[in-house]
């Protein structure tokens, strides 16, 4: 199998080696040594990189992320059907994430419902912040009232 060195892996996948020297810290991805201690990492480890990567992007926690490359066998790399199944316990948190973007981007020029009241708009759709009682920060964004 062929083996990349700490400098190759980084290039190929985009992380920094400082994050690839973390995360084998963290046993999230492995290497073997040299005879004289240099890192070599199976090919394969692309693959682990890369879902780490994709599983951070979307919100997930680094403790999840390792819970769930610990419940493959052998430690091996995810493969298509392993993505699915992992991936099906953080739908639901995605599907909310994806809401929250729609709405950010559909909204963000219009009233969010901070309760700043200085555009024009919110005193149409947030008279007298009514959005207040719901609680704070931006309440058409986060929360968005359901009518």
């Amino acid at each position: 199998m062929e083996h990349l060195t700490i400098g190759e892996l980084s290039a190929r996948s985009g992380v920094a080696p400082s994050a690839l020297r973390f995360y084998e810290r963290e046993g999230l991805i492995h290497a073997s040594r040299t005879s004289g201690n240099q890192r070599r990492y199976d090919r394969a480890e692309l693959r682990r990189v890369a879902f780490i990567k994709i599983a951070q992007q979307v919100g997930v926690s680094l403790d999840e992320i390792r819970e769930a490359l610990a419940s493959l066998p052998e430690n091996r790399t995810p493969t298509k059907a392993d993505w699915s199944r992992l991936s099906a316990r953080w739908r639901h948190r995605l599907q909310e994430r994806i809401g929250v973007l729609e709405r950010l981007r559909d909204q963000l020029t219009g009233c969010i419902g901070c309760g700043c009241l200085s555009l024009q708009r919110c005193k149409l759709v947030n008279p007298s912040d009514r959005l207040a009682v719901s609680g704070a920060g931006p309440r058409m964004i986060l929360n968005p009232p359901t009518e």
